[in-house]
């Protein structure tokens, strides 16, 4: 019997045979973001320092309000010729660091038991969730109540912010795993450490360093607010005191430091991600 076929439609488009016989490849129009450009993103950092001298130099900005950036330069040379912006940067780098490590390591924790095991996520997942909800820093006055004002209440508050950053990104990108990875695996009877270690750990770690950096921002956020809690030393206890006096130089010291920080700390968690994630094609790369 002849069965009858349905004609083919016809392409959209047909590549033109050139004269020497080659087939014209068909110009591909670019969609995703150019090359990126070194350094771009200091250029925006450059124009506000541009506006705030130029703001600065012509008195259309309140000194007493905003002070010019040299008299920043000179008030920080100051404090740190008479070593107390260094006395006060070492308290708070240590607080920061201690808080951070110890909350990357808890919520990385809890993010693993909770993402492979049904049982961890039913005790894991609940109680964390209910904590998101909840502000760190509203726990403040309840923290002061059980710990006091000392160092181990502002260590614990700054890592109570980083376990909850840390669990979310972490947990996320974990459960995010394609499952015909696990199926692969268990068809070709891949062990649970390989498995871990091939699948469970290369799939996480987009989220876990995206975690990371919101969670150093974070930390230095909680330590802006734990210090000025009856603290002895530290930025926070610097900038407070300068609101006491009105002296704005001294908190934009204080403030740069925070900004340069979080930049060096940031810089430096983007190039251990494209080197430990340079198997990963994105847009951005």
């Amino acid at each position: 019997m002849t069965v009858a076929l349905p004609r083919l439609a016809a392409l959209p488009y047909r590549a033109a045979a050139a004269p020497d016989g080659f087939v014209e490849r068909r110009r591909v129009r670019r969609l995703g973001v150019r090359k990126q450009i070194p350094f771009a993103r200091l250029l925006g950092v450059a124009l506000l320092l541009a506006a705030w001298s130029a703001g600065s130099h012509f008195g259309w900005l309140d000194a007493r309000k905003l002070s010019a950036p040299w008299t920043v330069l000179d008030t920080g040379w100051d404090l740190l010729r008479d070593g107390s912006l260094t006395g006060n940067v070492e308290a708070s780098l240590r607080r920061a660091a201690t808080g951070l490590g110890l909350g990357v390591l808890i919520g990385t924790a809890l993010a693993l038991v909770s993402g492979l095991s049904r049982l961890g996520e039913s005790l894991v997942d609940g109680p964390l969730q209910v904590k998101r909800a909840i502000p760190t820093l509203g726990l403040i006055p309840l923290m002061i109540l059980w710990l006091g004002i000392g160092e181990t209440f502002k260590v614990v508050v700054i890592t109570f912010g980083v376990i909850i950053t840390m669990y979310i990104q972490t947990h996320a990108s974990l459960t995010a795993i394609d499952k015909r990875l696990v199926e692969l695996s268990e068809v070709q009877g891949v062990s649970r450490l390989d498995f871990l270690r091939r699948v469970v750990i290369p799939g996480s770690l987009p989220g876990f360093f995206l975690g990371l950096r919101l969670s150093i921002t974070g930390s230095w956020l909680a330590l802006v607010v734990v210090e000025s809690v009856n603290a002895t030393d530290g930025l926070g206890k610097l900038m407070s005191d300068a609101q006491n006096y009105g002296q704005a130089d001294v908190i934009l010291v204080c403030l740069g430091i925070y900004g340069i920080f979080g930049l060096i700390s940031d810089a430096a968690i983007r190039l251990v991600e494209r080197k430990v994630l340079s198997w990963r094609r994105t847009i951005a790369t």
